[in-house]
């Protein structure tokens, strides 16, 4: 590699990071799969600079191994590398096979601080470790539950209950029973789309109440389950049950609730809860089997 490699000029230039020693290089492996490097570290600082040096040009993520580069020193990450058809976005040369062995040996000596740092961790990471901490970090933010619309807010529960109040309108209630009913007058149309969310405070906590028509094949159903408002963890403390009936029948439904780490369409599309059969819910409603008119009832409870 040329010596007026521009990124590692730019290194040199910083006083507070300085060039790893040959004698002091450990293999990056060894790096990434040595449990003392995931310890919390003192609170330390990397110039931006640095930091700048790390980004992928294209995607602007930080990179980690194998990190590639062109003859002329620019650098970019193994996932855009195919992505720009292996020539170097910055300069368009051909990117080959040149792997950036030194920019990797500079990452592994860095120490930065989570992400989530605004959201409260105050924790300092070794750069090969940052990524998967971050992936468990306890402060991550939580992504707004309401399944209506694609929804990007995030934020931390209290947070998010004041945004489904005050922006998408969801109803708030005490207690942890509910009783709820449903109504629709054409039961034949069937829109992926929530039909009804409501956030229920009990316990401390906050839990999500969905209920909702889809298209499992060529058939409507309808499926009514909860969602914990934290981690998964802490969901585990808590169950609940579903009920729904009419004409002499019911049907019964007991689980423990899904944390909103779990997107709703991945709890809707496992079943994890109540499922109403299009039949059998026009049989609880009734009538002339013209109009869909369910009652739900619950309640929720703590596990010993």
């Amino acid at each position: 590699m040329a010596s007026s490699n521009p990124f590692f000029d730019d290194i040199r230039s910083h006083s507070d990071v300085d060039p790893p020693q040959i004698e002091e290089l450990t293999d990056v492996s060894e790096l990434v799969n040595d449990p003392t490097q995931t310890v919390l570290k003192p609170n330390g600082t990397v110039s931006s600079s640095v930091r700048e040096l790390l980004e992928c040009p294209v995607c602007l993520n930080a990179m980690y191994p194998p990190i590639h580069q062109c003859s002329n020193g620019h650098t970019i990450c193994s996932g855009c590398k195919p992505r720009v058809h292996n020539r170097c976005p910055t300069c368009r040369h051909e990117l080959g096979n040149i792997r950036c062995l030194a920019l990797e040996k500079v990452a592994a000596s860095l120490e930065l601080p989570c992400k989530y740092q605004g959201f409260g961790c105050i924790g300092i990471y070794p750069y090969y470790s940052k990524l998967k901490h971050e992936s468990q970090c306890a402060y991550r933010p939580y992504t707004c539950p309401y399944a209506g619309s694609e929804c990007s807010v995030m934020g931390d529960i209290p947070y998010l209950v004041s945004h489904l109040k005050d922006d998408h309108k969801v109803d708030m209630h005490n207690g942890s029973t509910f009783n709820h009913r449903y109504v629709k007058s054409n039961p034949q149309e069937v829109e992926n789309a929530t039909w009804m969310l409501t956030v229920f405070s009990c316990f401390g906590q906050y839990f999500c109440l969905h209920f909702e028509a889809f298209q499992l094949g060529t058939a409507p159903v309808y499926i009514a389950f909860l969602r914990f408002m934290g981690d998964d963890n802490e969901a585990k403390n808590y169950s609940y049950s579903l009920e729904v009936g009419g004409n002499g029948r019911k049907m019964v439904w007991q689980g423990v609730p899904r944390s909103i780490r779990d997107s709703h369409r991945k709890v809707r599309d496992s079943f994890d809860g109540l499922i109403i059969q299009r039949n059998m819910a026009l049989f609880f409603s009734g009538g002339d089997r013209k109009e869909l008119k369910l009652r739900v009832t619950g309640r929720i409870w703590t596990e010993p």
